[in-house]
């Protein structure tokens, strides 16, 4: 996993609510929209409107007996530890909290990063209970969950600059590749409980494959394949060792990057200060338990819709559902739905009763005419980017224009109250044109660089660093990318547009183009009957000069003029390519160190 990179905490102070191991039934309608899948109470108080009334104290109390437990114990602020009494963990902590990194992680936890820890902290008491549980029935040691704390800061939404994702910090391929749902309607790497159903299965086949949990977060962090390759490079110097001092043994050689090498001592160190933080003297404040009922919703209705239903704010349930990405329940299937604790009985009734034009996430429209995806956006009063949220396979002409006859989805105001604006291109990508790009998966080759495998792609490093969400140029062996290009029959119906916009006598000439560099940047280069122009927009658009008043110009040209023009421009060429060659070639050598 890539370290997350810190960014501020938002706090949720508003009451969650939790689901139980039981379900019930309420009354259906003929064709049910929604339906109850489980509820914490099948017998409560309730009020007026025939809904249950839960109590903060009744939430964590039905909580904690659904959990198994309650959370980790946290000493007092001021009280100070019982003499001669420490806290005890189930990964080994004591053998090495006296190691210098291990230290110096403790005085960065308390020292200068010490708001940042006492929020992560009082964040992670909204999801102990539950992530203590789901480790406790696997078989996992329950420390472990720490891990989130350094990952994340238990964020749901955290967003790497390497583009990975959640509470534990999968990238798009591992989520996949271990069965978690990734795609343009919902990403399950945001859903606490999948996020972290997938980090138990990807930590006890690491702890499998290495007999140590240490070494298993440390290929957690820096993947299996490079611990794996050091562990054989450095098998001498490793004999001897045993259990976790295996990783610090591997640590001792000049062989991890820094960020693995410190992130067990920062584990550690987070283990340490979160068992005991006012021994170190932090405050922790607590946040109520993350805790759920869940019910049955068809596909295409609005998250506004099930918050009227469930008769909670809109907060409440993207609070509980940060996986689902467009606002809306994925269409053309039942999706379960959290909502707070109580909030269950009653559901079906109250989502039945409203208007169908409230349940539904987006009305439909038939495009009369050829437009912009803008145009149309302002005409209906939604964002244009919106369009494509629920309009994923959209299908543009030539000119970049919806084509007439499309049926598109337009959100309604409830659907755009609670959609998600998210980054990672790993999702965006299932936004594309339909047709327009084909992508496929580039495995990262042992000794590659990011240019190396640009140009093998047919990509620039540049773009190929956009469709991965990559800031650098760094990869390793073994990683995959996504690669993106225009499909076939996009190729082909450019050239049929380029050959229909071209003169009769077109065809007839000969025409030869290359790549250059011109100051630096590549250009292509067209020859055409003695004719030397350049295929960039944006000269164009500076010269003032149309083609239409080139070719005008050219017209005018005598017969002896056009050889003349040919013979030099052929001279130039020859003298000019010596030198293109070389500053391509050095400008490639520099991409490629």
């Amino acid at each position: 996993m890539r370290r997350f990179s810190m960014i501020a905490a938002v706090l949720l102070s508003s009451g969650c609510a939790s689901r139980s191991s039981g379900r019930i039934t309420a009354p259906m309608p003929a064709t049910p929209a929604a339906g109850v899948t489980g509820s914490v109470f099948s017998q409560a108080a309730r009020d007026p409107m025939n809904r249950v009334v839960v109590s903060d104290s009744e939430v964590v109390t039905r909580a904690a007996a659904i959990f198994g437990g309650v959370p980790a114990p946290v000493v007092p602020e001021g009280s100070g530890p019982m003499p001669g009494a420490r806290a005890t963990w189930d990964i080994d902590v004591r053998s090495y909290e006296t190691r210098d990194a291990v230290a110096q992680y403790v005085g960065i936890f308390t020292g200068r990063a010490r708001t940042y820890m006492e929020r992560s902290m009082s964040f992670g008491t909204r999801y102990d209970a539950m992530l203590r549980r789901m480790f406790r029935e696997k078989g996992l040691p329950e420390d472990m969950t720490y891990l989130a704390l350094i990952e994340s800061s238990y964020m749901p939404h955290a967003y790497s600059r390497a583009a990975a994702v959640g509470m534990w910090q999968f990238m798009a391929p591992t989520a996949r590749g271990i069965g978690m749902r990734v795609d343009w309607w919902v990403d399950e790497r945001r859903d606490p409980v999948r996020a972290t159903e997938g980090a138990m299965a990807f930590l006890t086949d690491l702890h499998d494959a290495y007999g140590s949990w240490y070494l298993a977060a440390a290929a957690y962090n820096g993947g299996p394949g490079r611990v794996s390759r050091g562990l054989t490079r450095f098998s001498d110097a490793i004999n001897g060792s045993e259990g976790e001092d295996r990783f610090f043994a591997l640590a001792e050689q000049s062989y991890l990057p820094s960020e693995t090498k410190a992130y067990v001592p920062k584990l550690i160190a987070a283990a340490m200060i979160a068992k005991e933080p006012a021994r170190y003297g932090l405050h922790v404040d607590t946040l109520p338990i993350y805790a759920y009922d869940s019910v049955d919703v068809v596909g295409g209705v609005s998250l506004g819709a099930v918050a009227k239903a469930a008769g909670v704010p809109l907060e409440q349930i993207t609070d509980l559902n940060p996986h689902i990405l467009r606002g809306i329940t994925p269409p053309d299937e039942i999706s379960e739905i959290r909502v707070p604790v109580g909030r269950a009985e009653g559901f079906s009734a109250a989502f039945n009763a409203l208007p169908e034009a409230e349940r539904a996430g987006w009305r439909e429209q038939r495009i009369a005419s050829a437009r912009s995806a803008g145009a149309i956006a302002e005409e209906a009063g939604v964002p244009a980017k919106s369009l494509r949220w629920l309009n994923p396979k959209l299908s543009l002409d030539g000119r970049g224009r919806v084509r007439a006859g499309t049926m598109l989805r337009i959100p309604t105001a409830l659907t755009l109250a609670g959609a998600r604006d998210v980054p990672d291109p790993s999702i965006a990508r299932y936004g594309g044109a339909s047709g327009a790009l084909v992508s496929k998966r580039v495995r990262v080759r042992s000794g590659e660089s990011l240019a190396s495998v640009a140009r093998r792609s047919g990509v620039s490093v540049k773009a190929l660093r956009a469709m991965n969400g990559l800031n650098g140029s760094r990869v390793r062996a073994g990683q995959v990318l996504v690669v993106r290009r225009p499909s076939r029959s996009r190729v082909n119906a450019a050239r049929r547009a380029a050959a229909r916009s071209g003169t009769a006598g077109a065809s007839s000439r000969r025409c030869t183009s290359r790549v250059v560099r011109v100051k630096g940047k590549r250009r292509t280069v067209s020859s055409c009957a003695g004719q030397r122009s350049a295929s960039v927009a944006s000269g164009k658009a500076k010269s003032g000069r149309t083609s239409s008043a080139r070719s005008a110009s050219a017209r005018k040209m005598s017969s002896r003029d056009r050889r003349a023009s040919t013979s030099a421009s052929s001279t130039a060429k020859r003298r000019r390519s010596p030198a293109s060659t070389r500053k391509s070639t050095a400008t490639t050598q520099r991409a490629n160190r």
